[in-house]
């Protein structure tokens, strides 16, 4: 990836670094800033990577070790992510594990494939799962703290299924390291400390009580050997039975009596429903992408995952829709810039928001999400936008009948992890996974917290009029999500260009279609791309980064009519980059992640 110019990058790089507050500890989250799905902790200070064999991309120093001692064994990039999410599990368990979901990107070198392995709502569920005796609504954590929001966690059989096709390793070797760390046990982190200190419902569970915090009720010191033999006993039987060791038998009848049988929260989880689960092979959602302005012209192929996910429509919406502005032309230090940006955002979040859900559920716009990132709709949804902020806007229309469903309302999302491997023989991977909130529904089972997923479907099902929303609660559906696993390709030659992702709710979306703007249209490696300030809107305020710009950069968009809010936008990026000399990586320092490898 070349650089555009010399004088634009020099530009951007002093923007980025020049509003750095002078403190290593970023601004606390507010409490009420319902975008964050994690608190912020201490930022950890993140050089770049280089490489020329293989790269592990993770949340947590340990988890991105699993993979890369897989990767030496002869392991493809499916057993390094296997081997790298299990341990994500036991020592960042506020963001994933065996109680969640999660979607993978695979390229084997000839194609890339999607596996989908998002939770689903229980059998018995209706649509008004989240609205209250009195018609209205529940607030969020009245809804997710117990077993009303728990799906059908999907994350184990997604990775066997993946396993069965592309892993090389045994199945039982990958459970290895993740069952050794359980049993030995492992420094509790900073952010894990933190998260604990300022979470006000994981301490209602006794299992989670007497696993997390001391006998006066304190979190576990920063440093404290923490094992969990409960997991590790789990994980045993996984590694030795397969996938249905979780979905059958004890385990399963353990996950449902805890989220049944909850005192004041009961969900309607059953070994049915356990039983049914099966993971899905999706078709990647692929745009063409050649970036306005940079020379030489180079066509890039970006492939995300389709609906359930909205991930993959956003970023290309955003992309496609930039490209047809001057935005191509302009520093990031110029407010302009970020103007066109948020403005292609609050466009791309109101067609998410009227049109995306479980394509198993819900018909595509003119019979294909491609429809939403066609280069005549794009073009026209630029149109659009004008010299001042839109502040809201309105779905467009892809074809005349495609305004079936009313918008589902803004509503918080939550959590996640991410991970990108890619393996010794160039197989590349992207995968995010995810229990939604942090900490989930605040239940612990068997060394392991469960999911809250189902609090990503609309809350209300319909609208005033009683038109139904897309993404509202049924039996047996796939939440909408955010996550946004993406591989990117040398249109022209095939070769896999970038892998990345990250956590963050529906702040997903900017934070991936950030790094992806600034490496493929700026020339930036990985690193000094995550590094770059946050931003976004989710059609609404236009949401910056607190202590990251400059008070004329935010005065220059106010004047535009943008309602400006800074906000602790808490990315954990992971991606690796191919280049001529082989891979150069980066890992967030908002977070605590690494890049490791040869």
């Amino acid at each position: 990836m070349k650089v555009l110019c010399l004088a634009l990058v020099t530009a951007l790089l002093a923007t980025s670094c020049g509003h750095l507050p002078s403190t290593t500890r970023p601004p606390a989250v507010s409490a009420t800033d319902t975008r964050q799905p994690e608190g912020t902790s201490e930022r950890t200070v993140q050089t770049g990577w280089q490489g020329r064999k293989f790269a592990v991309a993770t949340a947590h120093p340990l988890a991105s070790e699993a993979g890369v001692a897989l990767l030496r064994a002869g392991g493809t990039a499916i057993d390094a992510a296997i081997g790298a999410q299990m341990v994500l599990g036991l020592v960042e368990p506020q963001s994933s594990g065996v109680g969640g979901g999660a979607f993978l990107l695979y390229h084997d070198g000839r194609a890339t494939v999607a596996f989908d392995g998002r939770e689903t709502a229980p059998a018995s569920v209706d649509e008004r799962l989240f609205i209250k005796a009195d018609g209205k609504a529940m607030a969020f954590h009245e809804a997710v703290v117990g077993g009303r929001a728990v799906g059908v966690p999907g994350v184990v059989r997604m990775l066997e299924m993946a396993h069965a096709e592309y892993g090389r390793l045994p199945w039982a070797s990958l459970f290895e390291p993740a069952i050794r760390l359980a049993e030995d046990g492992f420094p509790v982190g900073q952010r894990l400390h933190t998260l604990l200190s300022t979470d006000p419902h994981l301490r209602k569970d006794a299992a989670a009580a007497a696993y997390f915090y001391d006998q006066d009720g304190q979190p576990l010191a920063v440093g404290h050997l923490l094992r969990n033999p409960e997991l590790a006993s789990v994980l045993r039987r996984i590694a030795r039975e397969g996938s249905q060791a979780l979905y059958t038998g004890e385990i399963a009848q353990a996950i449902v009596d805890k989220v049944q049988r909850h005192p004041d929260n009961p969900g309607q989880l059953s070994m049915a429903d356990m039983t049914a689960y099966r993971p899905q092979r999706r078709t990647p959602l692929c745009s063409s992408y050649m970036p306005d302005k940079v020379v030489p012209r180079r066509a890039y192929l970006i492939c995300g995952f389709p609906p359930p996910s909205s991930g993959a429509i956003a970023t290309a919406q955003i992309l496609g829709i930039m490209n047809q502005t001057e935005a191509a032309s302009l520093p990031f230090s110029d407010p302009l810039w970020m103007h066109y940006y948020t403005e292609a955002a609050r466009l791309a979040f109101a067609d998410r928001a009227q049109y995306v859900a479980d394509p198993d559920f819900v018909a595509a716009p003119a019979g294909s999400w491609k429809s939403l990132i066609g280069p005549d709709y794009l073009a026209a949804r630029a149109r659009l936008i004008g010299p001042q902020s839109m502040r809201v806007a309105s779905p467009g229309r892809p074809s005349p009948d495609s305004a079936a469903h009313s918008p589902m309302p803004e509503q918080v999302e939550y959590g996640t992890s991410h991970l990108s491997v890619v393996d010794g023989d160039g197989n590349a991977l992207a995968m995010t996974s995810t229990i939604e909130d942090a900490f989930g529904a605040r239940q612990m089972v068997r060394g392991f917290l469960l999911n809250n997923q189902l609090s990503d479907f609309s809350f209300t099902p319909t609208d005033e009029r009683g038109v139904p929303v897309a993404n509202r609660v049924e039996p047996g559906k796939r939440p909408r999500s955010s996550m946004n696993p993406t591989l990117v390709f040398d249109k022209e030659t095939g070769e896999m260009v970038i892998s990345a992702g990250s956590p963050g709710g529906a702040l997903i979306i900017h934070y991936t279609t950030k790094l992806l703007y600034a490496t493929l249209n700026w020339g930036l490696a990985p690193q000094p791309a995550i590094d770059l300030p946050n931003f976004g809107s989710l059609n609404g305020p236009t949401l910056l980064e607190e202590g990251r710009f400059a008070p004329s950069f935010i005065e220059a968009l106010r004047a535009r009519g943008h309602e400006v809010q800074e906000v602790g936008m808490s990315s954990g990026l992971q991606a690796i980059a191919k280049d001529r000399n082989g891979y150069t990586g980066g890992a967030d320092p908002r977070r605590e992640g690494r890049v490791l490898g040869e």
